[in-house]
């Protein structure tokens, strides 16, 4: 079921970050630029934000589902 999640929700989590990212990336490389005090630093620190959540959001959270979840068969619970 991790996996399965994990693997539905790879598209849109890499086009939202990747979108954003490519946003981003001019203030976050002009930060010196006159004008760009505020917005360039914070490019700076959104886009770190956006890949540590890309990873945690793909990599570390289905592991930690598979490693500590209690996940029961579904014709047992009664739903499909």
């Amino acid at each position: 079921m991790a996996l399965r999640g994990a693997s539905e929700r790879l598209a849109p989590i890499l086009m939202t970050a990747t979108i954003t990212g490519l946003g981003l990336l001019p203030l976050a490389l002009r930060r010196g630029a006159p004008g760009l005090e505020i917005e360039g630093p914070m490019a700076v620190v959104i886009l770190g934000g956006l890949i540590s959540s890309t990873v945690l959001n793909l990599l570390v959270l289905p592991a930690l589902a598979l490693r500590f979840g209690r996940f029961t068969p579904q014709a047992a619970t009664g739903l499909e």
